[in-house]
């Protein structure tokens, strides 16, 4: 990893130290990042995005009570409009929520079929694309499998991505 602002990985992929929710980009932006599957919103990236904006969380559990009437579930994606250029993406990657034993909530093909649609609305919007390391707080998830779906999903469909690391 590289501690040059404006140095890429091999891959393109910008990591920099700082906070995905204060992207550091002009133009139209996308904060994407992971949420469960089961309507809860109160532990990790979720709590920087609601001090910062309500409206995310507002949709979120909107669309989740409302579940059975939409397209809520492993694998979608909604983006909120929360500046003039600026997006959230909430994107279900994560069944359940960590407790016990059963493993980690992350699921990696339900993040690869959001990056896929949140690639869409980024080229629509002619958007950059900012997020934490998605899917490796909360969800369990390890970096060395979700960085390859970035750049699979994201990078070789043209859309530019930069990844927060939180000091």
């Amino acid at each position: 990893m590289s501690d040059s602002p404006d140095a890429p990985l091999p891959s393109g992929l910008r990591i920099l130290r700082g906070d995905a929710t204060s992207p550091q980009a002009a133009g139209p932006k996308i904060i994407a990042h992971v949420c469960n599957d089961q309507g809860g919103w109160g532990k990790g990236f979720v709590l920087a995005i609601s001090r910062r904006w309500p409206e995310p969380e507002r949709d979120y559990r909107a669309w989740h009570r409302e579940r059975a009437h939409n397209d809520f579930g492993l694998g979608a994606v909604r983006l909120v409009q929360v500046e003039a250029d600026t997006w959230v993406a909430n994107m279900i990657g994560q069944h359940g929520m960590r407790r016990g034993s059963g493993g980690p909530p992350i699921r990696y093909e339900a993040v690869a079929s959001c990056l896929r649609a949140l690639a869409a609305h980024a080229l629509e919007l002619g958007a950059t694309v900012h997020m934490p390391r998605i899917g490796c707080g909360l969800a369990g998830g390890k970096w060395e499998r979700i960085q390859p779906l970035v750049e699979r999903e994201l990078l070789e469909r043209g859309v530019r991505v930069t990844v927060y690391d939180f000091d």
